[in-house]
């Protein structure tokens, strides 16, 4: 069977918490207790890079920005929506600091796990490890697609990629209200603000998109797929 393996620049984190239906009623209500559910505005640090890592966190509502920052320069490594943890390479020891910035996009909820009792569950829980470590693995597994994007694609076939991304795995519909701003996208897709919105105007031309203000539509996935497929 002749398979072809789909890159794609989407920084969309897909993988739900699902490693907490793992866990007993019991340790479901010790996590409960020893956690404490934050609420951010919009614009908001979570994580700073470089800062000492306490908590595991799960975004329960809200939409975050995960990146790396130079000072001068920052690279979007993905997004968070909700039902998806943030601080999962502190649970080996070795990294006690965060490697990552994150701030939220949106009004957002976290909730902070603590990171001792996190480390617990996982020694005593064998199927609550397996599930961390499948998650771990897809993030891996879709940050490799994405720098291959960044540095293979073209222009038109990044954007199209966060296109696709937001539309399927975000709002998973073709008409949403996008919280995001051009910079934002051009961040995404690795580009100028400059060319995303002259790139937004040629799909709006072919009749791929429509875009109202921050009402967004998507009309054609196929050729936008095309698009993605073709770089």
């Amino acid at each position: 069977m002749d398979e072809t393996i789909r890159y794609t620049a989407c920084t969309i984190s897909s993988h739900w918490g699902r490693c907490f239906d793992r866990l007993t009623e019991e340790e479901k209500d010790y996590l409960d207790k020893q956690s404490v559910a934050i609420r951010y505005k919009k614009g908001e640090i979570i994580c700073k890079q470089g800062s000492f890592v306490s908590q595991v966190m799960y975004v329960k509502k809200g939409l975050v920005k995960v990146y790396l920052d130079s000072g001068n320069n920052s690279l979007v490594l993905k997004i968070i929506p909700e039902g998806n943890l943030l601080g999962l390479a502190a649970v080996s020891q070795e990294y006690n600091t965060y490697q990552y910035s994150a701030m939220t996009y949106i009004d957002s909820e976290i909730q902070q796990i603590d990171i001792n009792v996190f480390r617990e569950l996982l020694n005593k829980n064998p199927e609550f490890s397996r599930e961390v470590i499948d998650i771990l693995s897809s993030n891996s597994v879709q940050i490799y697609g994405r720098f291959f994007c960044l540095t293979h694609k073209q222009a038109f076939g990044r954007l199209a990629d966060i296109i696709l991304c937001l539309s399927e795995r975000i709002f998973k519909k073709k008409e949403f209200e996008l919280p995001l701003s051009r910079k934002d996208l051009a961040e995404l897709s690795g580009m100028s603000s400059e060319t995303v919105i002259r790139i937004l105007k040629k799909f709006h031309e072919e009749g791929l998109i429509s875009i109202n203000g921050k009402n967004f539509i998507v009309h054609d996935y196929e050729r936008l797929q095309q698009i993605s497929d073709k770089g």
